[in-house]
């Protein structure tokens, strides 16, 4: 992981400006645009403009940046969009379906009966296995 501008990522290349975008927010840290294969109108992309594969990767920095821009953008896009709700998507790895390495945020505005949809397959723990993946995720933070 590096978190200068990696030329072969396309979305790096949006953040340098060589490649264009329908840009609706930047600063010194972030970058937003429209997704140019949208689920749904004012599907927005949110990037950090140093490069880092996935949230794993991100900087403390740049998710300090991110954090601050999310709210205050996922306004503004339901505002615009009459949305009366939104998904934030956030994929790490490609087996999760992370398709650009480079973290991003999808937000998705969602209207009542827009047909997106979602699966959610909830399980249940056995006996003992909450306690267990409990203390060992525990474990690594402290560990961190």
């Amino acid at each position: 992981m590096s978190n200068e501008a990696n030329t072969d990522c396309i979305f790096c290349k949006i953040a340098a400006g060589d490649i264009p975008c329908h840009q609706v927010y930047s600063d010194d840290a972030v970058l937003a645009f429209l997704d140019i294969g949208p689920i749904s109108a004012g599907h927005v992309l949110l990037i950090p403009k140093c490069h880092c594969d996935s949230i794993v990767d991100l900087p403390a920095e740049a998710a300090a940046a991110i954090g601050l821009v999310l709210p205050r953008l996922s306004r503004a896009v339901m505002e615009v969009t009459g949305a009366k709700g939104l998904n934030i998507l956030q994929n790490n790895g490609a087996c999760a379906g992370q398709v650009v390495m480079h973290a991003h945020f999808h937000l998705i505005p969602r209207v009542p009966d827009d047909g997106l949809g979602y699966r959610w397959n909830a399980g249940k723990y056995g006996e003992g296995e909450a306690e267990k993946i409990r203390d060992q995720i525990s474990g690594a933070l402290a560990n961190s």
